[in-house]
């Protein structure tokens, strides 16, 4: 990996990010995005169990897995789901309502993505539940999450298999964005991986430019961009762009 470059501070660089003339954001066609302390505030997850009075537990679960020291993200889902047996899908509203915000500078790198004529992409190890509203409010092209599986209002404790699979992990996407790309006429060159942990840089390895926003440390050194202060649309100062 090439030496990192504090190109201002709180923001890192390496490789083609930091060469010049910048990046133009017209160079790529495809940007895909992390949900959960990427676009949004939270995990959900972690969210939910408050509601089942294990947030500490799952929540240490998820911390675990994000540092990549469980390196097995479907059975780490598959634990913290399990712990949520029981729990009401008013619950899952309420964490929606009260306490999902978009992360500072995210609308204003989706606009600007989306200006330039990138297609825009959310691959989450979270749920669809979340992630289908946070799609129509960026207006985002494409999305893919783990489906909860519900009874009598209730979740299960288990996901729902999808004709892709059933768990969204690292592997699952990366495919998903090579997917999409293929899909597209896109070369891989051409996309952007925006993430955070570790279950993101399968994704981020294959992208033409991967962006951390506040990311875990493994994350942050692998990034060709890492975003560790303010908000997101602090990436676009590499496209050349000052943020507004």
């Amino acid at each position: 990996m090439t030496a990192a470059v504090e190109f201002e501070p709180g923001l890192i660089v390496r490789g083609r990010a930091a060469q010049q003339p910048a990046l133009a954001l017209s160079d790529f066609k495809l940007v895909a995005f992390d949900m959960d302390s990427t676009l949004i505030n939270i995990e959900c997850v972690d969210e939910i169990a408050a509601a089942a009075g294990r947030k500490a537990e799952v929540a240490a679960i998820t911390e675990a897995a994000m540092r990549g020291e469980i390196t097995d993200f479907a059975d780490s889902l598959r634990r913290r789901l399990a712990l949520l047996r029981g729990v009401p899908v008013a619950a899952l509203e309420t964490v929606y309502t009260q306490q999902l915000r978009l992360n500072p500078g995210v609308e204003l790198f989706v606009q600007a993505c989306q200006a330039a004529g990138l297609k825009t992409l959310l691959v989450s190890g979270g749920f669809t539940f979340f992630s289908d509203r946070v799609r129509a409010r960026l207006r985002l092209d494409f999305a893919r999450a783990n489906v909860l599986e519900l009874a009598d209002g209730h979740l299960t404790g288990e996901l729902m298999p999808q004709p892709w699979g059933t768990v969204v992990d690292g592997a699952e996407k990366r495919r998903t964005l090579l997917e999409v790309a293929g899909l597209l006429g896109i070369a891989p060159g051409q996309t952007i991986a925006v993430g955070d942990g570790a279950n993101d840089l399968p994704m981020m390895a294959a992208a033409g430019l991967s962006i951390a926003f506040h990311a875990k440390p493994a994350v942050r050194e692998q990034a060709l961009v890492a975003v560790n202060e303010g908000g997101l649309d602090r990436a676009l100062t590499v496209f050349g762009r000052r943020p507004t």
